[in-house]
């Protein structure tokens, strides 16, 4: 099968980034072509054992074309970026129509059998709009229905094509229910899939057995993820042996908020910035517990990789997330912290902050205990939980959505 993919940001440093790299990997393996469209800006590279760089077309942002930075779907990106909700109409125009020429001309290049596109959002618009003759699917990572939410006018723009793709994947079967809701496409059109890791890279090795108990935070560097509640909350509980390190950026003041108060801990935040899969998984090894305390998710696929590398979760109980790792009270290395109601979608009430922070502390205290008397994961629980989640299986699931929609055609 030839296999146009299509990402409207960098096909790196974010999750979708590192999904189509995993997608594109596994169908290169099984013997399909691809064919990658994406937006990139400041001479982006990706490495040719992806994918051919005749066989890319990159849209490129900062350039006389598309005078603004890449918009992210994030509105907090680990790069220099726009957001979305702030964009005018002359920009969404030039967006719209760099992007149709980027996908026509791969069309004209490629000769495509199906196309497959990331996010319920503009790029895909563009591409339903561009080629209505071509069996296309999407993969909803999320942000994109939070950009609905951010974006209304916009989105109600992007809702009616949207509507009329071949087959949606989502993540969880509550995300599932939240594109039905918000875009009204039937539930018969919607298939879950899920998010995959690299059980090449990430698996269990011996962790320390004594020293300071070794944490890890890996994402964005803002509020959204939690980033600053988190180096909060550390500083609650400096009477117990631990490092925290941060693996990831961000930009601008979230990213200073951040890195201030990392530097407020006296030496016992580590900052790694951007890390490549190979060292994330190296420092995975290593760590007893990883924490995602975010307050908006999809499903990140890091959990997956840090259950995989042997990391006790903490992480917060939102639905997709709770779905996938089940009740943490059945869980030897999942600990679920709930939130309150959000102001917004992903940010809390400030006054619910003191409490988050108090919550939040006495459960890495609880788990940093347990790990002092028992430093060994139960690695059979983490088998359990991810044996559906490495990538090769869910691209076998990934195929069967393409033959679907491909019979449609």
């Amino acid at each position: 099968m030839r296999i146009l993919h299509i990402l409207s940001q960098k096909p790196d440093f974010t999750g979708s980034g590192k999904y189509i790299q995993a997608v594109i990997r596994c169908a290169a393996k099984k013997g399909h072509d691809n064919f990658l469209v994406a937006g990139v800006q400041d001479n982006f590279f990706l490495s040719s054992s992806i994918i051919s760089p005749e066989r890319t077309i990159f849209v490129k942002f900062k350039t006389r074309e598309l005078d603004f930075p890449i918009p992210g779907m994030s509105d907090v990106m680990p790069y220099e970026s726009s957001v979305f909700s702030t964009l005018t109409s002359t920009q969404i125009n030039a967006y719209e129509s760099a992007f149709t020429k980027a996908i026509v001309k791969a069309k004209d290049m490629f000769m495509p059998d199906i196309i497959h596109t990331h996010h319920l959002w503009l790029v895909s618009k563009v591409a339903r709009e561009s080629l209505p003759f071509l069996p296309m699917v999407t993969t909803c990572h999320g942000t994109g229905l939070r950009q609905f939410h951010l974006c209304y006018g916009l989105g109600e723009d992007v809702k009616k094509p949207c509507r009329t793709i071949d087959r949606i994947m989502s993540l969880s079967h509550y995300q599932k229910k939240e594109i039905q809701s918000i875009y009204s496409i039937d539930k018969e059109k919607i298939d879950v899939v899920g998010g995959g890791y690299d059980d090449s890279l990430f698996f269990f090795d011996k962790k320390p057995s004594n020293g300071a108990i070794q944490i890890l935070y890996a994402g964005k560097l803002s509020r959204a993820k939690g980033v600053p509640w988190l180096l909060k909350s550390m500083g609650r509980i400096k009477h117990l042996p631990w490092k925290l390190h941060l693996a990831g950026t961000g930009s601008g003041i979230e990213k200073e908020e951040c890195i201030n108060l990392a530097e407020k801990l006296n030496g016992r935040v580590i900052v790694h910035g951007s890390l490549n899969h190979n060292k994330l998984a190296d420092l995975m090894r290593k760590t007893h517990i990883f924490i995602l305390p975010s307050f908006f998710e999809g499903l990140p696929l890091v959990l997956m990789e840090a259950i995989a590398s042997g990391c006790r979760i903490i992480t917060t109980s939102l639905p997709g997330i709770r779905e996938v790792l089940g009740d943490s009270s059945d869980r030897k290395i999942v600990n679920l912290v709930e939130l309150p109601i959000l102001e917004t979608i992903d940010s809390p009430y400030e006054k619910d902050m003191n409490f988050l922070m108090e919550q939040l502390a006495k459960i890495i205290g609880k788990v940093i205990k347990k790990i002092m008397k028992h430093p060994q994961p139960d690695m059979e629980e983490a088998r359990k939980i991810t044996e559906k989640y490495t990538w090769e299986k869910v691209f076998s699931r990934i195929e069967n959505v393409y033959e679907k929609a491909s019979k449609n055609f």
